[in-house]
């Protein structure tokens, strides 16, 4: 008896993987924005608060799982967005960040073929090596060559992000605004006692933070953190993983040439070499690890 076949995708479930792609694909010009008007922790601070406003009626102890949800509101939320604030802070080229930041995937698999004993095939071993060996031919591009620190810090958030994923799918089954609640709370209460303590003055001065500079920050909460996840959530429950993830794949794209054109970065041979390269083995990981496995016989 032949398996059920998956429901063909719908315009509608096209729309939401659209607008998924483009809210984080245009998140790191949010971002980069945001940190340029509100310095980097009491900015992430805020836009965690935000989230939390929005998710706290999903706000509630899960027995059995406070470990890991806390565990996952430090990386997720705080560590996280310490690194990503601060590297968009001290860089200028942000779309060579753009790129860096697709090292989560690779990040992902590694973990997860460590702690999960998850088995990985040539392909996708050919695909880690793209990924990061892209990310490596930046640092000898002029261009990029003063945004090492900038790099290195994209690359610790992409860690500790992919960190926080493989936590994720130990908490299964809990709701993903309850995730996102905590992730707000334990996240925005970190970075706000940061601040306090290495930025001072910063949190005094947000109540006279400009509303276009708000709305940066409410873009990213909003749009990147609520909208780009809860969609990614919608279109997982229709749909196979093999068939959600290569929808993904745009927003790589969307994010560095959106960047280029926001900042008027120029993108160098080298840099669309070493893009092209990250961003190939990212879609071989992606396309790889969609693939359903294959039945016992």
């Amino acid at each position: 008896m032949s398996a059920e076949r998956p429901a063909p995708l719908a315009p509608r479930d096209l729309i939401v993987a659209a607008i998924v792609n483009l809210v984080w694909g245009l998140n790191i010009i949010a971002v980069k924005m945001s940190v340029e008007a509100v310095p980097p922790l009491a900015a992430g601070g805020l836009r965690l608060l935000v989230v939390l406003l929005v998710c706290i009626s999903w706000l509630r102890v899960v027995p059995g799982r406070m470990r890991l949800l806390v565990t996952l509101g430090l990386l997720n939320g705080a560590l996280f967005l310490i690194f990503v604030n601060l590297s968009l802070r001290v860089s200028d080229n942000v779309s060579a960040l753009a790129i860096a930041g697709q090292l989560g995937v690779p990040f992902s698999l590694i973990l997860g073929v460590v702690f999960l004993k998850e088995r990985i095939a040539l392909p996708r071993l050919i695909g880690i090596a793209m990924s990061f060996g892209g990310v490596v031919l930046l640092v000898f591009d002029p261009a990029v060559v003063g945004e090492v620190a900038g790099l290195l810090l994209t690359t610790l958030g992409t860690l500790a992000f992919a960190i926080g994923s493989l936590l994720q799918r130990r908490l299964a089954g809990v709701p993903v605004l309850t995730l996102y609640a905590w992730i707000g709370l334990i996240g925005a209460a970190v970075l706000f006692a940061m601040s306090a303590v290495m930025e001072p003055g910063a949190i005094a001065r947000l109540p006279d933070l400009r509303l276009g500079d708000f709305g940066w920050i409410l873009f990213s909460a909003l749009g990147s953190t609520m909208m780009g996840q809860v969609g990614m959530a919608w279109l997982l429950q229709r749909h196979p993983i093999a068939t959600v993830m290569p929808l993904t794949l745009g927003s790589p794209v969307i994010a560095v040439l959106a960047s280029s054109l926001a900042f008027g970065t120029v993108l160098t041979p080298l840099m669309i070499v070493g893009g092209m390269i990250t961003m190939t083995g990212v879609a071989i990981i992606t396309l790889r690890s969609a693939r359903p496995a294959r039945p016992v016989p």
